[in-house]
């Protein structure tokens, strides 16, 4: 039979890499101590330090493009609200 994988949460992960990362332990060492294949806490150091550069990329506080509304959509969206609204005010006989 198959041996079962386990499952390893973000945060152990990443203190699995930060300790590699520091170097006060070489990853051999680290390896024995939390029972892990040295090449996976290598994998696991390459991803933190390759997915660092995408904090210092973005702005400070600001969203990716991506993310951000698009105006002209939110325009849109903005009058046709309007436009409902005027609509059931004057069904209800609130508009005169």
């Amino acid at each position: 039979m198959g041996q079962n994988r386990k499952i390893y949460t973000a945060e152990f992960k990443s203190k699995v890499a930060m300790e590699a990362i520091r170097g006060d332990e070489t990853i051999n060492s680290i390896a024995k101590k939390y029972e892990i294949h040295p090449k996976q806490i290598s994998i696991w150091k390459t991803e933190l330090i390759e997915g660092a550069k995408d904090i210092f990329d973005r702005k400070r506080g600001k969203k990716p493009a991506s993310e951000e509304p698009d105006r002209e959509e939110l325009l849109k969206t903005i009058g046709q609200l309007n436009v409902e609204s005027d609509f059931l005010k004057n069904k209800s006989g609130l508009l005169r």
